[in-house]
């Protein structure tokens, strides 16, 4: 299964580019993972068009802090039974400063919040990478995950 991690704008802070490269290096063993950039900030409605058009096809997970609020071990049944469904792209759309407009929910598998809170994009793919990484390595039964 081939993990598509979508985006508007591309990670310009410090920590978030060190983060997100980490996390791409670590989970390279494990799955396919392609972390894109859709363009600038251009508000809801034009951010919105762009994921949608990338994603197209694939299992949609939309971050949303009104979305279910999942452990890390629900999120790995989730990933066991995607593969077992024969699921070939998953892809987590984050959106920009507005977040996601009404379409882009609407079209969502799945709305999926990482936190009640409100995150910064670029602290969100890091987050999300480290989840990613974790239900790996929770599924082998690594020790990452205590």
């Amino acid at each position: 299964m081939k993990w598509q991690v979508l985006c508007v704008g591309k990670p310009s802070l410090a920590y978030a580019k060190a983060g997100a490269e980490e996390y791409r290096r670590r989970l390279a063993r494990y799955a396919p993972l392609e972390v894109r950039a859709e363009g600038k900030d251009g508000g809801a409605a034009k951010n919105g068009a762009a994921l949608l058009a990338a994603s197209e096809g694939a299992l949609r997970i939309v971050l949303d802090e009104r979305g279910e609020a999942w452990t890390t071990e629900r999120f790995a049944r989730e990933v066991e039974d995607w593969q077992m469904a024969g699921t070939k792209r998953v892809a987590f759309l984050i959106g920009g400063a507005d977040g996601h407009d009404a379409a882009v929910r609407a079209a969502a598998d799945r709305i999926l919040a990482l936190s009640p809170f409100t995150l910064q994009h670029e602290l969100a793919l890091v987050v999300l990478l480290e989840q990613i990484y974790r239900v790996h390595t929770l599924m082998r039964g690594e020790p990452y995950h205590r």
